[in-house]
């Protein structure tokens, strides 16, 4: 490896990063991460890396080194979170994670690791807080969001006037999850380093299926059955957190349970929140005017600054207040109708349904779409290419509205795939 690779691997690596559909604006800030996370060599090599999931032989063969010592590397960086290491069908698969949701909290989901968590945090605070780039483009840079929220299902109301799909309950993600890790929380365990955090707990943030295969082994996150789980998310709800997870329905990888003063998607929310950085619920609170005594405890647990304490213009009662919610702001989380001691907000069904991506893959695709990278993710020069993968970004393609696949088509400036999504005969032809 030259050292004109080596002194530019960091920014390499950052372009590298940037194909991600949710992408990673490089930024000096974001070079200094990096450098601490990644050694030169390190760098270099994972910027070589496909973005889809790759088997040793596939990095040996794109790092031109023989496959023992490709596992080894690929090993070594799996233990530090840098990437994922998972078993499928028998075969040790890795896969390279974006930085967030990925390394970036892998990096301070074990205490006291062997990086300076501390500067990390620093840096950290500084890129997604300070800057504004990396965050507007990850939280509000489409459509199609990385996470959405979870409803309270304590919160919801007991008389069956709602519907609730089995994948809008974190309780459903919990208890079906093949294999669940907890870890510190990044996003307070990133502020305690600063002195800002707060009384939240730390040692629950909840990675499920082959994210939390891959922590768990790597001793990253410790291994919960259902039942600790099912603890957790009720200790969460006792401290008003919300349940922000992967924007998909099936084989959720994440969810955080978050606060409105440290989360870094819920300060997304408040400071991007005409751009709706989060997906909500199905469900928006209602206040019964009559009932609240506007006592203010919904606005004091509200995570996005949705609900809020006016006049209730009564002329008989001057000084009475009641509660006003913002529904363009709202999550539909229902942290504020459990914060309610008169019980006069509950839950109602938006008029219009949530749409939630039904894979990561198809969460991928959209995202790419919104944000123009769909090249990336079909034409992926640092792997061989992979039929099997080709296929399986076509599939969702074809499955997608026709404004989206228009808008596919327009990116990819391909004839196969503009007479792929029209004729359907030509298109059995080709399944």
């Amino acid at each position: 490896m030259s050292h004109v690779t080596l002194k530019n691997s960091h920014k390499t690596l950052s372009d590298r990063l940037n194909l991600f559909p949710q992408g990673a604006p490089p930024s000096e800030l974001l070079f200094k991460i990096l450098e601490v996370l990644f050694t030169k060599e390190e760098a270099a090599l994972v910027a070589l890396l496909p973005i889809k999931p790759f088997n040793v032989a596939a990095a040996a063969a794109v790092w031109k080194k023989p496959a023992v010592e490709s596992r080894k590397v690929l090993e070594g960086l799996a233990s530090k979170g840098m990437l994922l290491d998972m078993e499928v069908r028998g075969e040790q698969i890795f896969v390279l994670p974006p930085p967030m949701a990925g390394f970036f909290e892998f990096s301070m989901m074990r205490l006291g690791n062997s990086y300076d968590q501390k500067l990390l945090a620093e840096l950290y605070y500084q890129y997604l807080n300070v800057e504004e780039d990396f965050v507007k483009n990850l939280f509000a840079g489409g459509e199609t969001q990385l996470g959405r929220t979870f409803v309270n299902e304590q919160a919801l109301p007991s008389d069956n006037t709602v519907t609730v799909m089995d994948y809008e309950r974190a309780s459903e993600v919990i208890q079906t999850a093949e294999h669940m890790g907890i870890g510190a929380c990044y996003c307070r365990h990133k502020m305690q380093h600063l002195g800002k955090e707060c009384g939240a707990p730390m040692d629950i943030c909840m990675t499920f299926s082959g994210t939390a295969q891959s922590l768990i082994k790597h001793g990253i996150a410790r291994r919960v059955d259902a039942s600790e789980g099912m603890d957790l998310l009720e200790q969460a709800r006792a401290h008003n957190l919300v349940q922000f997870g992967e924007n998909v329905r099936q084989k959720v990888a994440f969810i955080c349970n978050c606060c409105g003063c440290c989360c870094e998607a819920m300060l997304a929310a408040k400071r991007f929140a005409v751009l709706n950085p989060i997906a909500t619920t199905n469900f928006l609170p209602a206040v019964d005017d009559g009932a609240c005594n506007g006592c203010g405890k919904c606005v004091d647990a509200c995570p996005v600054e949705a609900m809020s304490v006016v006049s209730a213009s009564d002329p008989h009662k001057p000084k009475r207040r009641k509660a006003r919610l913002n529904e363009e702001l709202c999550l539909g989380c229902g942290v504020c109708v459990r914060a309610c001691p008169s019980g006069s907000i509950r839950l109602n069904e938006r008029k219009q349904r949530v749409i939630t991506p039904v894979t990561t893959a198809h969460r991928s695709v959209l995202m790419a779409i919104e944000r123009g990278t769909l090249q990336n993710l079909i034409f992926d020069n640092q792997a061989h290419w992979n039929h099997r993968a080709m296929a399986a970004i076509l599939g969702v393609i074809l499955k997608l509205p026709p404004v989206k696949q228009v808008m596919a088509s327009r990116q990819m400036k391909s004839r196969y795939l503009d007479r792929l999504m029209q004729p359907r005969e030509f298109v059995h032809r080709v399944q």
